[in-house]
């Protein structure tokens, strides 16, 4: 590892140092009207609220969890693949608690630190936005930023700190091991966190939207609608707390898969490299990360200098009249119509102002071209970082490994590329959900439906060029690094998972952009801002429901990857137990036998009765919120006619909706834990594989469908809402707010979640293969 060592922690430094720059210069903006404050406040106080609720509960249940992971290696695992631990397995077991609550705790920090700053900053993109929609995008992308580089940087602090704590220097074989559950803690507190908040911001979601859209006929974050913060609040916690939990087991996960990997050249070439070679890559992405968003962003420092115009005068006046007659006023100094240089000199490269002018926001475009063009810089940046990892630390291999790497950015790029083309209203899928509209519900639900699953597709397509390519790539280093094909294959596929998450942070900086945009135009429509403003903002929620479908198709094709990441680890583990026991090593997974095909038929039906679970936990709170909402308009006194005064129960639906989510996240949780860990034990752990890997593949698909579907649904009404097929409260409008709300808890509830189950699967069987075998 040698200096190679010291990049993590430096660059984890200069990353928290622009996390803090991002906190002092977002709450440091003005917080606007009274009345925006107001409303801010509201939405901050349910959301934290909502949050020490379920972290409580979630805090419970992964101690006990904990508890119970340190019991069953103690009593059970007899052949642990670190030797040194073969004699003391409690030892071992204890070890493995410690790194799961350490995983879930950073996991939880990330999700709750993010979304604390941004619901501080939707109030100031509120406020900036009655300057422009440039001024409100810079506030927006920053607090997003927060979240997107506090969780990056805290995966790769804590996977590092673990690896070190562990014996990383000193038995750099075996820590990769020793921290998995690392990742387990981190997925287990993301599934709930994700569950909770998606349940959550959809149940009040549908129930807004359906009794106020479509029953009373009001518009949008209306502040008559007693719905209306409970789903504000849910931006939050689903989009930001949930997606923020999510994206941090990721990064952690695949970080250790990747280590484990590793490990298998480290045996051959006793390069450390390898081993560490995947969080030094990772530290390479966040600075690319960090410049792409100061591009699209830029602080004072990046921003020309304005330069003084001077206009040319006369330099002989005419005379003006006196007291004694006329006299001629002092001479003028002549000056030019031309442009004079700034008055300080800027010690900044020209070139570097005309990148900055390229990238960030010009007035009248589309808010998402500037993202888009920032995303493409940290892209561009990535391949560089890439080309300097592979050629310093992995030596004579580093040309495959490289391109590999490359093919990683490169699927991501095509996986942002295909989401949008089937969730933007730019283009054919969301038009013709638009225009099917126009006659009914029913031939809205049934476009809705066909363009989820024809987007499957591309996203298959894409993921299966990118293994076969980084796969093919990694086999041509086998011979330098003197291991089978197969295992230079698999380190090609890690690489290019490597790749694909180095614009992990950008990513999600985006995303929580989103809610925090959607926030800030309810913000506008609560305090009664001009319609000029709501225009603006109206802008950037339209980026910002473009961006939080961007995530999670990058979400889904990051788990892709990785899920083979896992799967190869899994086998890697397994196989060497096997070695240990005197059995012969599992080389492939057999269908053809009946304890196999029952588990992956368990696999594929997991995902299936998952999703029911937590779809159906929408409807049942969005009924609560639906009834509540209908007795308020009809019990309070003037409050549907917009008396003065006259204010709605806010309070009252934010509890429904925090209650209805906290109960309802435990039994699809449950089953998500429960279900492969018993495969595991009763059929073994071939079985277990194929659980891990049907459920996979089933998993990516109808995480596809359910994403991109309600993706559409949403933009298609959307679309409307701007004047097409007759604007707001036509008759297609009402047909697409019903889409909507079926899209709902497709691409923020259940959609989500099931990226958190596949990687969730895979840190169980990592954990736990000890106890299959």
């Amino acid at each position: 590892m040698g200096v190679y060592i010291a990049v993590v922690p430096i660059v984890s430094i200069i990353a928290l140092w622009f996390v803090w720059w991002l906190v002092k210069d977002v709450l440091g903006r003005d917080t606007g009207t009274p009345e925006m404050q107001e409303v801010a406040q509201t939405i901050f106080e349910g959301a934290t609220a909502f949050l020490k609720r379920q972290y409580t509960t979630i805090g419970i249940l992964a101690v006990v969890t904990a508890a119970i992971i340190t019991l069953a290696i103690g009593l059970f695992e007899k052949y642990p693949e670190v030797q040194s631990y073969q004699s003391r397995p409690m030892a071992l077991g204890l070890l493995t608690g410690i790194a799961f609550l350490v995983g879930a705790v950073a996991s939880a920090a990330s999700g709750i630190i993010g979304m604390y700053v941004a619901v501080r900053s939707n109030g100031r993109v509120a406020s900036a936005a009655r300057g422009g929609v440039g001024p409100a995008l810079e506030v927006a992308l920053r607090g997003g930023a927060v979240s997107g580089f506090l969780v990056v940087t805290l995966s790769l602090i804590g996977v590092y700190v673990m690896f070190l704590a562990y014996g990383g220097l000193s038995h750099p074989e075996d820590a990769p091991f020793l921290i998995v559950g690392t990742g387990f803690g981190a997925s287990f507190v993301a599934l709930f966190a994700q569950l909770g908040g998606g349940i959550y911001t959809k149940a009040a979601d549908v129930g807004a939207d359906l009794v106020g859209k479509v029953e009373a006929n009001v518009p949008e974050d209306d502040p008559r609608n007693a719905g209306v913060i409970a789903d504000l609040v849910g931006d939050n916690v689903g989009d930001c707390a949930g997606r923020g939990a999510d994206l941090f087991e990721s990064t952690v996960a695949e970080n250790i898969g990747a280590m484990i990997l590793g490990v298998a050249l480290w045996r051959t070439t006793h390069n450390t490299n390898f081993i560490f070679f995947p969080l030094v890559v990772r530290s390479f992405g966040l600075l690319a990360s960090i410049v792409g968003v100061l591009m699209v962003s830029p602080p004072d420092i990046l921003k020309r200098p304005k330069q003084a115009v001077l206009v040319e005068t006369d330099p002989t006046p005419a005379p003006v009249a006196s007291g004694e007659g006329f006299e001629t006023p002092p001479m003028q100094p002549v000056t030019f119509n031309q442009t004079a240089p700034a008055t300080q000199a800027s010690k900044v490269p020209d070139f570097v102002y005309d990148l900055v002018d390229y990238v960030r926001y010009r007035d009248g475009e589309e808010p998402m071209n500037s993202l888009f063009r920032g995303y493409a810089v940290a892209a561009v940046l990535s391949i560089v970082g890439m080309f300097l990892c592979t050629l310093v630390m992995l030596g004579g291999a580093w040309f495959p490994l490289f391109l590999s790497g490359v093919v990683g950015i490169v699927a991501a790029i095509a996986f942002v590329m295909i989401t949008m083309y089937y969730t933007e209203h730019r283009f054919r899928p969301v038009k013709e959900i638009a225009e099917a509209s126009k006659t009914g519900v029913a031939t809205n639900i049934i476009s809705g439906i066909a363009v989820g699953y024809e987007n499957t597709a591309a996203p298959v397509i894409a993921i299966s060029i990118a293994l076969l390519a980084s796969f093919s790539l990694g086999t041509r280093t086998a011979d330098v690094l003197q291991v089978s094909s197969h295992a230079a294959g698999i380190f090609g596929t890690a690489v290019a998972t490597m790749g694909m998450l180095m614009t992990a942070a950008f990513v999600l900086a985006m995303d929580t952009f989103g809610p925090i945009v959607d926030n800030a135009g309810g913000i506008v429509e609560m305090s009664n801002a001009p319609k000029e403003v709501r225009d603006g903002t109206d802008a950037l929620d339209a980026a910002g429901n473009t961006t939080k479908a961007l995530t999670k198709g990058y979400a889904i094709g990051s788990a892709a990857l990785a899920a083979f990441l896992l799967f190869s680890a899994y086998l890697d583990k397994v196989t060497l137990i096997q070695i240990a026991k005197g059995l012969t090593p599992i080389s492939s997974v057999d269908l053809g036998k009946v304890p196999v095909f029952v588990g992956a038929l368990i696999g594929a039906m997991l995902v299936f009765l998952f999703s029911a679970f937590a779809i159906r936990a929408v409807s049942n709170v969005a009924q609560e919120i639906i009834k509540e909402v209908r007795r308020q308009f009809k019990e309070i006194p003037g409050l549907l006619e917009g008396v003065p005064g006259v204010k709605a129960d806010y309070a009252r639906c934010v509890d429904i909706t925090t209650r209805g989510a906290l109960r309802a996240m435990v039994l699809p949780g449950a089953l998500a834990i429960v279900v492969p860990i018993l495969v595991g034990w009763l059929l073994k752990a071939e079985a277990a594989a194929a659980l891990l890997m049907v459920g996979t593949m089933t998993g990516i698909l109808l995480a596809t469908v359910m994403n991109n579907a309600g993706g559409a649904w949403y933009n298609a009404k959307k679309y409307i809402e701007t004047g097409a097929y007759g604007g707001k409260g036509s008759e297609a409008h009402k047909a697409a707010v019903v889409g909507d709300t079926i899209g709902d808890p497709f691409k923020d509830t259940a959609g989500p979640s099931l990226h958190v189950l596949i990687k969730l699967l895979a840190t169980i069987t990592l954990v736990l293969a000890p106890l299959f075998v």
